[in-house]
């Protein structure tokens, strides 16, 4: 369940609640009336199914309320209340199968913009693995891939090609892309001083690496895994299902790979720079390509599985 907090000019309460009242699976309606402030108007909260409030979301902008006053929406970790469970079995669908568009595509603007945090995220995460490639250590490679914060702006090339939010788009591919390169040539000064301090040595990235050696030797499973990579992490975040964000995070080598570029770039070595920057680019677009397929998938599923609930009441 979805708890909403409304802020409503005086004038626009009565449609408010009506589309409300008139929305399958809302419930525990309230209106305050006079209740704001700032803005001044009245407070109209209710609960509503999580498949029912993507629908009722947009109703209510389309009534502008997001421009003349606030539009909350907080998840409902528990709700006791027989209203509660009535209105989820009213609701058409699964609540697990329902894509809060409004919330991703706010989730996807956060996540995806070029932040100083994002920033130091990415380089931190490159400069570990950087580390974990000259050292070849798989253990420091999977830390890496955990830290990186590179599948926000993924999410939200994805999310702006099938919603055509063009700016969203360039939001997002300038964080991915400046992202990357800042942390690639941070990287290429981080090699330089520890080979400086005898910390690295070329040896070390031109012998044999039997734990990180496929991070610079793409082939088709890298593609394979960075597509199902994509399709999972797509459905972590419209599910609500974060936490599973890490285990995609760990599966694809996109900062891996983006490090061992660097370090390599750092020695002159051109066949590992290239290679690396083959899987990076691969990695990406098999992750870019899988997400916004697997949006548009659910698009179209939860289209037709509103037509049949239509169908089926008879309207």
């Amino acid at each position: 369940m979805l708890h909403l907090r409304l802020i409503t000019p005086a004038d626009r309460t009565d449609e408010v609640v009506r589309l409300a009242e008139k929305t399958v699976g809302t419930t525990h309606l309230v209106v305050l009336p006079g209740a704001a402030r700032n803005p001044a108007g009245d407070v109209v909260m209710c609960d509503v199914a999580r498949e029912a409030g993507d629908e009722l979301i947009a109703g209510l902008r389309r009534l502008g309320i997001d421009d003349t006053g606030s539009i909350a929406v907080e998840n409902i970790d528990l709700s006791l209340s027989r209203r509660a469970d009535k209105a989820e079995e009213e609701a058409p669908g699964e609540g697990a199968d329902a894509v809060l568009w409004e919330g991703l595509t706010d989730a996807t603007h956060e996540e995806s913009t070029l932040s100083f945090t994002y920033v130091a995220f990415i380089t931190l995460a490159t400069m570990i693995a950087a580390c974990g490639v000259v050292l070849d250590n798989a253990i420091l490679i999977v830390g890496a891939m955990a830290v990186g914060p590179e599948f926000g702006p993924l999410a939200g090339v994805c999310t702006a090609l099938v919603r055509r939010y063009p700016r969203l788009a360039l939001r997002s591919l300038t964080a991915l892309l400046v992202g990357f390169a800042l942390a690639m040539a941070v990287t290429v000064g981080f090699t330089l001083f520890m080979d400086a301090i005898g910390l690295f040595h070329r040896s070390d990235l031109e012998g044999k690496r039997p734990n990180t050696a496929f991070v610079y030797a793409p082939d088709a499973f890298s593609f394979v895994v960075a597509v199902l990579a994509g399709i999972a992490g797509t459905l972590s975040l419209t599910s609500a299902k974060s936490g599973l964000l890490v285990g995609v995070a760990i599966s694809v080598t996109t900062v891996p790979a983006a490090a061992n570029a660097a370090v390599a770039l750092a020695y002159g070595d051109t066949a590992q720079t290239l290679g690396s920057t083959d899987q990076l680019l691969l990695n990406l677009l098999g992750i870019l390509l899988a997400g916004t397929l697997t949006l548009l998938a659910q698009k179209w599923l939860w289209a037709r599985q509103r037509q049949r609930t239509v169908r089926a009441d008879g309207f």
